[in-house]
């Protein structure tokens, strides 16, 4: 084999190898998009619903994350604008190391099946920095935010000590984990990850790009 034809089939390997790398590159960089059965359940739980369908968008959250609640105010803002043009849904993903991450969720799910999920939502968040981060349960204090929200005890204590209602919440976490959730908040928006800090504006133009595709 002559030096330049050697000299040719390396300018041509390595120029093979920076064109696979591009590919990769591109491919790995492109935002992955998830199966919606895995992200909306039959019983996922919708704040608000879009009569057109076409917008999606899905919160995996923690109530006592203090990044879930920093990015409250911009989702409550979020919903106040968009109304039923989004379909908003809310799955549950509590984090071990949050000490009362689960007892809340409990309390939420429990609330949703008197109907009092959106209520008890915002009451978890909106009091987050009285009860968060607190290494005694708080249980006794989200049985007085039930009561406060009208719901009948007797049940509510009932179902968030229940195994059903365990059951759901680590379900969705289940989900969480499946779809490739690390943390809290996690936002999907049609199925395709949110992966820029989840200010209002942010989710905004997001939410804005989907709606106009």
């Amino acid at each position: 084999m002559s030096t330049n034809l050697k000299v040719t089939l390396g300018v041509l390997a390595a120029a093979l190898a920076v064109l696979i790398g591009i590919v990769v590159v591109n491919r790995d960089s492109t935002p992955t998009t998830v199966a919606s059965e895995a992200l909306v359940r039959p019983d996922s739980h919708r704040l608000s619903t879009a009569t057109d369908g076409k917008t999606t968008v899905v919160e995996f959250l923690d109530f006592e994350c203090e990044s879930c609640l920093a990015a409250y105010p911009g989702v409550e803002k979020l919903r106040a604008e968009y109304g039923d043009r989004i379909t908003y849904v809310v799955r549950y993903f509590p984090i071990a190391s949050h000490p009362n991450a689960f007892n809340a969720a409990h309390a939420a799910e429990a609330a949703a099946r008197q109907g009092k999920f959106e209520q008890m939502y915002k009451k978890l968040f909106d009091t987050q920095n009285a009860w968060g981060h607190n290494q005694q349960s708080q249980a006794a204090v989200f049985e007085g935010y039930a009561q406060e929200l009208g719901l009948d005890m007797a049940t509510f204590k009932a179902d968030a000590a229940s195994a059903e209602v365990d059951a759901r919440v680590k379900a969705d976490a289940a989900d969480g984990e499946d779809l490739g959730v690390q943390g809290t908040p996690t936002f999907f928006i049609n199925g395709e990850q949110y992966t820029d800090s989840p200010t209002y504006a942010g989710l905004k133009a997001a939410i804005d790009t989907s709606l106009a595709s």
